[in-house]
């Protein structure tokens, strides 16, 4: 047909022949750069998934099974494959969970995307119909969620230990999985019930013991000791404390310059007059019956002297320095206190009381503790531990999972079932859905619908079971009606997966769904890659 089209010249500028091979490669290119991003995260979905150890280039080694984790670290150059990481991280941010399910989505879709493309359809029809399925299993979805109460305790423990089944520390669910829903519950604010802030729930890492050795602390906690200049109390009852941002030591000059000093009467005066001045100091924070301070780090001199730790120590005030600049917001929001930035506003209305700090030993190191926090602001800290750093930052992050389960619980109070349940379920309407329309869109939401097979396909593969013949046990159970049949995995065999207590939030699917097919239909739009230098 080409033939004669080039040979002939053309007048009319209408008909001239355009070359259509490179739009097509880039796509194809692009596509497949997403699909292998997507095998390369595909193995780790489920309880059955195995984890990623990542060593990066400057020895340090990470081991994970949160597919945003995975995706993070990898160095991606594809730029369409950069869009799977940015997809994983937004999912990260809206949901928490499911950061590899909606990477495995977009996967599937953009294989069968390539099927339609080399049929020759046209790239934006297929982008229209991914949406318009997508709303559809929006709605599906929603249809089959059962609403769950935020006084239902049990509810919000099962959907987290669910989240935490696909992680290391699985075994240790029924430990983190209640700590993650009270740690939620205890900062829900209840003027604003739909709001949690995950900033509130501050997580110490502290190497030694074993995870069993978690817990979650009513108050404060500091990863530091309590300093033991000049023998200071280490242990204080009915503590009054103050958040301090100035320095107790002798003011500096705020230029460059020396004093020479030439002789000893001189210099007698210059260290009577500081200590003079720290003594001032010291006597105004005594005054309030201040007698904990927490002094924020300085960048511009020691906040505190050997001589001001002596003179602390004597007036029996206990000193924790170095805190860090960005944790005085959580300090003061936890002690209901004000941070004091000059000792003339030392006043006894901003310190912050509590009925204990003390110091507490604990494997290799010490940490402080402040707890009977009177009226304490709503934050908590969980207090991590570990037998290698490894363990402790994969616990880290699956706490933050189970974390943001509950928060997506808070914020929208529905829960689904889990374990590929609702995918072959939305798999079977869109199918139904997809014979009722006309022309080329059935046909893209035909494999729309067949993509997301993937999800119970990985589940059964990476448990070692023979994924099509559960997947296809699947759908004949979900034809019959049976809504919530899904893949049993400790079982190995199809059951009633609500009653198995696997569950998730509506918000981790739904948000999962939605992403996933707006990331394809970026991919799909895209017909050219231009380098500028």
């Amino acid at each position: 047909m080409a033939a004669p089209a080039v040979s002939q010249p053309r007048t009319s500028k209408t008909e001239s022949y355009v070359d259509n091979k490179r739009k097509e490669d880039v796509r194809q290119a692009n596509i497949v750069a997403a699909k292998a991003v997507a095998d390369a995260v595909r193995t780790s979905l489920g309880p059955k998934g195995m984890d990623k150890m990542i060593s990066a280039a400057n020895g340090e080694v990470i081991i994970t099974n949160d597919g945003a984790t995975i995706l993070n670290k990898m160095e991606v150059l594809q730029p369409a494959a950069k869009m799977l990481v940015e997809l994983s991280k937004s999912q990260d941010s809206a949901a928490g969970d499911g950061t590899t399910t909606v990477v495995v989505i977009a996967g599937a879709l953009l294989k069968q995307c390539l099927t339609l493309l080399s049929s020759g359809i046209h790239p934006t029809v297929i982008s229209d119909s991914l949406h318009k399925a997508a709303i559809k299993a929006v709605d599906v979805l929603t249809a089959m969620a059962v609403p769950v109460e935020l006084s239902d305790r049990e509810s919000l423990v099962k959907s987290a230990s669910t989240a935490l089944n696909s992680k290391v520390v699985s075994q240790y669910s029924s430990l983190l999985a209640p700590l993650a829903v009270d740690a939620v519950l205890s900062v829900v604010d209840p003027v604003k019930p739909d709001l949690v802030d995950l900033r509130d729930v501050k997580i110490v890492k502290k190497l030694g013991g074993t995870v069993d050795d978690t817990e979650m602390v009513k108050g404060l906690v500091f990863d530091k000791k309590v300093s033991h200049a000049a023998g200071g109390p280490t242990r204080m009852e009915n503590a009054k404390i103050a958040v301090i941002q100035f320095q107790i030591s002798p003011p500096k000059t705020d230029i460059e310059q020396s004093i020479v000093v030439s002789d000893y009467t001189q210099m007698d005066r210059i260290l009577k007059e500081e200590r003079n001045y720290i003594l001032g100091m010291i006597k105004k924070i005594k005054a309030t019956g201040c007698n904990v301070l927490l002094i924020q780090k300085s960048i511009l001199r020691d906040a505190v002297t050997d001589l001001s730790l002596h003179y602390l120590a004597k007036a029996k005030i206990l000193v924790v320095k170095d805190v860090e600049r960005d944790e005085i917001e959580f300090i003061t929001k936890t002690l209901n206190c004000l941070p004091i930035a000059n000792i003339e506003h030392f006043k006894e209305e901003k310190l912050g009381f509590a009925d204990l700090v003390e110091e507490v030993s604990l494997g290799d190191g010490k940490i402080v503790k402040i707890t009977g926090v009177k009226d304490m602001g709503r934050t908590t800290t969980v207090l991590v531990r570990g037998s290698n750093q490894l363990v402790i930052d994969e616990a880290e992050r699956s706490l933050h999972d189970a974390l943001c389960v509950v928060r997506c619980l808070v914020n929208k109070r529905f829960l689904i079932a889990g374990g590929g349940a609702p995918e072959i379920e939305l798999s079977r309407q869109l199918g139904a859905w997809a014979k009722v329309l006309h022309g080329m869109e059935g046909y893209c939401v035909k494999s729309f619908a067949e993509a997301l097979e993937v999800i119970p396909y990985t589940l059964a593969e990476n448990a070692g079971l023979n994924p099509i013949a559960i997947v296809t046990e699947l759908r004949n159970r979900h034809a019959q009606g049976e809504i919530n049949a899904g893949i049993n995995v400790r079982k190995g065999q199809i059951t009633n997966i609500l009653e198995e207590n696997v569950v998730q939030p509506l918000l981790v699917s739904t948000s999962a769904i939605m992403l996933a097919t707006e990331c394809v239909r970026m991919i799909l739009k895209i017909d050219d890659i231009v380098t500028v230098r």
